[in-house]
């Protein structure tokens, strides 16, 4: 049976299939191994680089910058109507800062754009300062509960100089993805 039946090399595996569907043949077969084996292996390889690939663009394509020295006020407004006024890192984005202060944001994905548990309500005069969201944000605030004409998600939200005293409240529900009775805590 030919198959990945381990976290053994991708390689390893294509190549010991490719010997067990030749092996099967008649021996006629087997004197053309050498050219189907290395064919495989090349095929194997060129799908381990094209994983690596996305792996390195997707990091490449995460709204984050390098935080900085200077820093602005923001509040945060949480789930009972306290408010809590923090200090933020430009170039470090929200849903990292909530965590930093001990803030319940849950982001259970950690900022790879596949959960909405990072959605926060943007302060109108705010809104309008912050990027357009792209189609992938989109796509995952369809899927927040009490979504609102100012929703956005905290790990798309990049802190700039004017965000300057910027409030980001906390929907009173998220979608989580735990079962049981488990209270998330931030990463």
């Amino acid at each position: 049976m030919c198959g990945l039946h381990s976290s053994t090399a991708i390689g390893a595996s294509v190549v010991g299939c490719s010997t067990a569907a030749v092996n099967s043949k008649s021996n006629a077969v087997s004197a053309g191994f050498g050219q189907v084996a290395s064919s495989t292996t090349a095929a194997a390889e060129e799908r381990v680089r094209a994983f690596q690939t996305t792996v390195y663009q997707a990091k490449e394509e995460r709204k984050e910058a390098e935080p900085s020295v200077e820093e602005i006020n923001v509040v945060f407004v949480d789930r009972s109507g306290q408010r809590i006024p923090v200090r933020g890192k430009l170039g470090e984005n929200v849903l990292y800062l909530a965590h930093r202060y001990g803030i319940d944001l849950e982001g259970a994905c950690e900022s790879s754009l596949a959960c909405s548990t990072c959605h926060v309500y943007v302060s109108e005069e705010y809104h309008s300062k912050l990027p357009d969201p792209d189609e992938r944000e989109e796509d995952m605030l369809d899927m927040a509960p009490l979504l609102q004409e100012n929703s956005r998600l905290g790990c798309q939200i990049i802190l700039t100089k004017e965000l300057e005293g910027a409030v980001f409240t906390l929907p009173k529900i998220t979608r989580n993805f735990y079962v049981d009775g488990h209270v998330p805590k931030p990463h």
